[in-house]
Formats: C-alpha cells, sequence, structure tokens
C-alpha cells in the first residue's frame, strides 16, 4: 500500500515561487489507480516524485508502513517500485532477454523470457535476441518495459502516461495488456493517465487540477465529474 502525506513541491521561476503540487494525500491500495487531469496538472511530476527522481518539497511517501521519502531512485526500486517512463530508455548491445533478466534481477530462461513477451503480445521468437534499440518502434519498446515490470513484480507498477507517443494499433494493444496486468500482478499498478480507455478499467481515479486533488472515486462517480464540472474532457480513442 502506497500513501502520500501532505506532498508539495515548488520551484522557483525567475525569483518567484510557483507550487507545482499543493498538499497531496492519497491511499493506494487498489489494484489499479489512475491519475488523470489536465495537462499542467502536475501529474507527472507527483509519478517523478514517486518514483525517487525528484523529492517534494514537503511531506511524506509511505510504501507498506515504511518511509521511502528522502531514498534515491535506486534505493525505491529496490523498496518495490518499479517506474515505465513516458519515453522507454534504448539500450544498444542488450538484447531483450538480458534485459527481462536485468529486471528479474536473476538469470532466466528462455522459457521465462518468452512467456514474459506473450503476456505482453510479443511474439517471443521474433523479439528474445534483438537489440533494445532504435529499431524498436514506441509501441514495441512500451510493451517491452512493462514486461520488464512483470519480470520484476514489484509492490507498485508506476506508468507515465503510456500512451504517449505511440500509434493507435499499440495503444489499442497496450489497454489490452493493462486489462490483462490488472489480473495478473500482485502489487499495486498506478497509471498516470488522461485516456479514456484506460480510466476505464481503473479501481479508483484521482483527478488533479492546478496541482491539488479535486476528486476521488470510481469511474462511475469521477467520469460525470471530470466530463462536467471541471472542464476537462479526457482524450478519447477508438
Amino acid at each position: 500500500m502506497l500513501e502520500l502525506k501532505n506532498i508539495s513541491y515548488s520551484v522557483e521561476d525567475n525569483g518567484v515561487k510557483k507550487d507545482i503540487l499543493k498538499d497531496i494525500s492519497l491511499t493506494v491500495d487498489e489494484r489499479f489507480v489512475v491519475i488523470t487531469g489536465p495537462n499542467g496538472s502536475g501529474k507527472s511530476t507527483l509519478a517523478k516524485i514517486i518514483a525517487g527522481i525528484i523529492k517534494p518539497t514537503r511531506g511524506r511517501i509511505i510504501l507498506d508502513g515504511e518511509d521511502i521519502t528522502d531514498l534515491s531512485v535506486t534505493d525505491k526500486a529496490k523498496a518495490g517500485i518499479s517506474f515505465a517512463f513516458q519515453q522507454p530508455v534504448r539500450f544498444k548491445g542488450i538484447t531483450v532477454k538480458d534485459l527481462i533478466s536485468l529486471a528479474a534481477g536473476k538469470k532466466i530462461s528462455f522459457t521465462e523470457a518468452c512467456d514474459y513477451l506473450s503476456e505482453v503480445g510479443l511474439c517471443a521468437r521474433d523479439y528474445i535476441n534483438r537489440e533494445v534499440n532504435g529499431s524498436l518502434s514506441g509501441g514495441e519498446m512500451k510493451r517491452i518495459e512493462i514486461a520488464m515490470i512483470l519480470a520484476r513484480s514489484t509492490k507498485l507498477s508506476l506508468f507515465d502516461e503510456p500512451e504517449a507517443g505511440i500509434d493507435l494499433w499499440s495503444f489499442n494493444s497496450l489497454t489490452r495488456v493493462f486489462e490483462n496486468m490488472h489480473q495478473s500482478v500482485k502489487g499495486n499498478i498506478m497509471i498516470i493517465s488522461h485516456q479514456e480507455r484506460i480510466l476505464d478499467i481503473a479501481d479508483k481515479i484521482v483527478l488533479l487540477k492546478d496541482g491539488r486533488i479535486r476528486q476521488i472515486g470510481t469511474k462511475e462517480e469521477i467520469m460525470p465529474q471530470i466530463l462536467g464540472a471541471t472542464g476537462y474532457c479526457p482524450q478519447i480513442k477508438e
């Protein structure tokens, strides 16, 4: 379970203090939680704070009862947080199988690597020995990254706008993968997104606006608020 207690984050902009996040308190104990909101609401900043890429100006982060606020990104990963970037990192000279083994923290068999790739809809025979380089499309990289997170099997799997930079076919495939993850991942899944199809499979939706939490609830409770009073409309993909 993840607990955010009074998380705030501020920066200096030409000598003027700018508040990006303002007193965010949130408990994540559902299997699948989506953080949504308009551009500039602080979604990606919140994801980076949880992952340890940046530190909050104020507040605490608790993971399964342990205060991890001041841990580095490496130590937060060891504590049980997996983080998927908007643009997955490419590693020239490293094969897909090597990358999945690194994620798992042990040498895995060919069959095990194939199983992880199959779970994200990739034909293992075509990908297992490929280099993780520019020859892979954005959608392929996204799914390989998810396979890595499945191999890690951590307490919290965090995705920052996984739909960014991919085509419609890849987005549809990713949505199916997330639907399957809902059943197969043991820990909590948190996705930063403003895609209606991802919102639609969430157990809980958290709406951010102007750096504050505006609404928390189920999709049945939150979607009318998103489409109505907030002035924010999610992106819809057919």
